[in-house]
């Protein structure tokens, strides 16, 4: 019997099925048939199990579902037997007689690791404490499609070294692109890097000079509600401003993942402007997400 996979993480994928990830993403986006169909999820059911709250990985995906021609099913951590104390691994062997895969968004990536141990169906990571890959993905495709050169070009992280800036790492070390991350210390990254073309700095001028593209994301994310105040007073050099993209010597584009705190990481004046890919970026999340599903959920 073939081994299920599973989208944990970008290094679930070869080189080249990232790039065929990316090309597939821009040719759904353009309403291009896979195999001849633009429902390959016809009859399908996929589960979504959320912990953490969402807005754009959950729409999303049950719409991507839906326009695959397949059924999403949302299930709320605190409404299922999950939240309640049942073994992951229960949960996994029950679920994976009934649907097709499962996307999960959770806290620990360690829940998802169980998961997909016991899982006989495709289990997608839609973001854990650790990546989020599904939105460097997006990333990726909305500086394709604004001109840039992604295997090429020079990325720029500025502030937490949370999941997404994690994802951005593994993105890197896999395409080949340079990487430079500024974050504060104490806040570096959770992944083990040894890249060359991956580099941690603490100055974000230092990060942004010569970069094609800076990213960003709240200072504190979820579950980090309490840490607030201080991470306010860590990170208050960090914010990506009109100042700092002019150190970068050239037009830089800047991506936030959302929701972005205006003021704190990032100025309205900068989220707004004519650099902002943040509106692409995020309606890309769907044309991924198809492309990750047609890709993983199979005959």
């Amino acid at each position: 019997m073939k081994a299920t996979r599973h989208f944990l993480c970008l290094a679930d994928c070869s080189r080249e099925e990232i790039l065929r990830l990316i090309d597939r993403s821009a040719e759904i986006k353009k309403g291009i048939p896979g195999k001849g169909t633009l429902r390959p999820l016809e009859g399908r059911s996929v589960g979504m199990i959320f912990e953490k709250p969402s807005t754009r990985t959950r729409v999303s995906f049950d719409v991507a579902v839906y326009q695959l021609g397949g059924h999403a099913i949302f299930l709320n951590w605190r409404d299922i037997h999950l939240g309640r104390g049942e073994p992951v691994r229960d949960t996994a062997r029950v679920l994976s007689r009934y649907l097709d895969a499962v996307v999960i968004r959770t806290f620990g990536h360690p829940v998802l690791e169980e998961f997909a141990r016991w899982s006989a169906v495709p289990v997608i990571n839609g973001l854990s404490d650790l990546l989020h890959p599904c939105q460097v993905l997006a990333d990726l495709i909305t500086l394709r499609e604004a001109g840039l050169d992604i295997i090429n070009m020079n990325a720029a992280w500025i502030g937490d070294g949370n999941n997404v800036a994690n994802s951005w790492i593994k993105a890197a070390e896999i395409l080949g692109f340079r990487l430079t991350l500024a974050c504060p210390e104490g806040y570096d990254p959770q992944v083990n890097y040894q890249a060359p073309n991956v580099v941690l700095t603490r100055d974000p001028v230092e990060a942004i000079r010569n970069a094609d593209v800076v990213s960003t994301d709240v200072w504190a994310s979820m579950g980090q509600e309490s840490e607030i105040v201080e991470r306010q007073h860590v990170f208050r050099s960090y914010q990506v401003n009109g100042e700092l993209l002019r150190q970068a010597g050239r037009p830089v584009f800047v991506l936030h993942c959302l929701p972005a705190h205006r003021g704190e990481e990032i100025t309205d004046e900068v989220i707004e402007s004519e650099r902002s890919l943040v509106w692409d970026q995020a309606e890309n999340r769907l044309h991924v997400q198809k492309a990750i599903l047609e890709m993983f959920v199979r005959d």
